[in-house]
């Protein structure tokens, strides 16, 4: 090949092309015609294979440590696999590849930023001298196709393995819909880093090179042509993938990866806008454009969905216990995600809740509680309605309990544990507000309230002294027999409450503390109080053990075993070890 020796031999060439070229516009006899004909194909021919074969000389994919600068965690994330369940509970991915560091002069360099566009220099200074050189007098002899079909064809070959080096496959629209979640959730993970080294490395250096090979070279915008074709087929294949997902079927766990896909196409547009500006890149454009419009309208799909899904969940199986229900923990921590992608939301969410008229007449219902918010901004208002309703279904749950005093400590545990999630998020507090939070908080406070008055009223109404006294100067002013009765109710009632509630479980330990210290400071001195006025006529009578079953000490003790959430001989033997 002239061009891989001597650099001398190959501007002869190229002067001699020139001399043939300049004769076609002075032969006049068709014999001589013919004759630069003939050495204008024979040369031709020749800058072609040339052509081809300096492209391919030069032409690799670009290497790792230009595409991502950890292919390390790169590799260990496509052979590890994330649950849909974890990865809903991770907040927003930062992006694997630091936003600093500079470009480089050629495509064996590292090259450290993917948050802008960085051109890299894919074929040597020298090289593409002498294509643009060749190029030059290929289109000017009426050999334009056939230049740039040697130049797709070499390119084409190029950028689709260095597509294939960012792990996206080749998959239709039908098959990445067919995946099952969590398979797609990390090819989402994948495509994020990807397209963005796709658009602002790979496609933005293909364009760098067409443009110093053929810009100006004819006024057909054959750079903008030659750099369409080359890596039209794996743009678009980019792209079919984020259309697939903005298509596919609507359910909650979606959510966050709809955002991050969202938020990615977002901060790319702007580059995707300046890389494929030609018109023939019309449809990139538009197809992009049409995918974020989707995506935004599948994130408010999902959370009107989602908000539908709480209100009509419809498990009928009581919570052993009392405990916090599955369905509020997912949730708190739903809505808890969501405030982690406040920016976005913002934006995307701009209608308020649809709460409808389905309930109107019924004072519980979550539309009349709700009314009074109108006024937050609507992603505020739909967290809050969420809240709303979550609490309406829990209600419903609440009277699946055959003892009121447990559907109580339910209601207790589970506003609680709402109120807990909001104060420890600030975005989610900041956006739900102070006032609707001290409005939770009330409630969970009266159902502890309401929880001891059902339990405790009917315990504490033995230890009163109505009932006991009798008149008479032979009677010592206490009747034994009433005052018998009366400690062995209170006996019974105490050991069925010790008995079952040690079994129902409060799991925050400062809610836990605080109900039995309330208990305790219910039950303790009515209890002392009783026993100092009333023990003697007891002690002085038959078996006094059979009635007197519990010093206050013991009481004391007892109310230690309720809601841990097990039988009372385990907490007895824990208390004694």
């Amino acid at each position: 090949m002239i061009f891989d020796g001597d650099r001398h031999e190959a501007d002869r060439y190229l002067l001699a092309v020139d001399e043939i070229q300049r004769s076609m516009s002075s032969a006049s006899i068709d014999q001589a015609q013919d004759k630069v004909n003939s050495a204008i194909q024979i040369a031709m021919a020749r800058l072609e294979d040339e052509f081809r074969n300096i492209l391919l000389s030069h032409t690799a994919p670009i290497e790792e440590d230009a595409l991502t600068d950890n292919p390390a965690a790169a590799a260990a994330e496509s052979s590890s696999s994330t649950s849909a369940a974890e990865s809903s509970t991770a907040a927003a991915e930062s992006d694997p590849i630091p936003r600093t560091g500079s470009s480089v002069s050629n495509s064996s360099g590292s090259y450290r930023s993917t948050s802008s566009i960085k051109e890299l220099d894919l074929i040597p200074e020298l090289a593409v001298y002498d294509l643009r050189s060749i190029a030059e007098r290929m289109i000017s002899a009426g050999y334009l196709r056939e230049c740039i079909q040697v130049y797709g064809s070499v390119r084409k070959s190029a950028v689709d393995s260095s597509f294939r080096r960012l792990g996206i496959e080749k998959l239709s629209i039908g098959d990445i819909q067919r995946l099952e979640w969590d398979a797609l959730e990390s090819k989402i993970r994948r495509w994020i880093r990807a397209a963005k080294v796709c658009v602002r490395i790979l496609f933005a250096s293909e364009k760098k090179l067409c443009e110093q090979i053929f810009d100006g070279i004819e006024t057909a915008a054959v750079d903008e042509a030659c750099f369409v074709e080359t890596v039209k087929g794996p743009a678009v294949q980019l792209f079919n993938f984020a259309e697939a997902v903005s298509i596919s079927r609507r359910s909650p766990e979606k959510m966050f990866k709809i955002l991050d896909l969202h938020d990615a196409l977002v901060d790319l547009m702007p580059d995707i806008e300046s890389v494929f500006d030609a018109k023939s890149a019309d449809s990139i454009r538009v197809q992009a454009a049409e995918i974020l419009s989707r995506l935004a309208e599948a994130a408010r799909g999902i959370l009107s969905e989602f908000e539908n899904a709480v209100l009509r969940e419809p498990s009928k199986i009581p919570v052993p216990g009392g405990t916090i229900h599955p369905l509020t923990r997912y949730v708190m921590n739903y809505i808890s995600l969501i405030s982690d992608y406040k920016q976005t939301l913002i934006e995307l969410i701009m209608s308020k809740p649809s709460t409808g008229s389905r309930y109107s007449g019924d004072p519980t219902t979550p539309d009349m509680e709700f009314a009074e918010l109108e006024s937050k901004p609507p992603l505020a208002l739909h967290l809050i309605w969420i809240i709303v309703i979550l609490q309406f279904n829990l209600d419903g749950k609440s009277k699946l309990y055959k003892d009121v005093s447990l559907a109580h400590l339910f209601m207790m545990n589970n506003v609680h544990y709402i109120v807990q999630k909001v104060k420890g998020s600030t975005e989610l507090r900041e956006m739900i507000g102070d006032d609707y939070l001290r409005k939770l908080t009330g409630k969970f406070r009266q159902s502890a309230t309401n929880y001891q008055r059902a339990t405790w009223v009917g315990v504490l109404y033995c230890l009163r002294d109505e009932g006991l006294h009798v008149s008479g100067s032979f009677s010592s002013g206490v009747s034994k027999s009433a005052l018998r009765e009366r400690f062995k109710s209170f006996n019974g009632m105490f050991e069925e409450v010790h008995r079952t509630q040690a079994t129902w479980l409060i799991p925050d330990t400062q809610l836990r503390e605080e109900l039995r210290i309330s208990i305790s400071e219910h039950l303790i001195p009515a209890y002392r109080s009783f026993l100092g006025r009333f023990r003697s006529h007891i002690e002085s009578g038959r078996h006094p053990e059979n009635y007197i079953k519990y010093s206050v000490e013991d009481l004391e003790s007892a109310v230690l075993d309720f809601f841990e959430g097990c039988p009372v001989s385990q907490h007895s033997r824990k208390r004694s070890q």
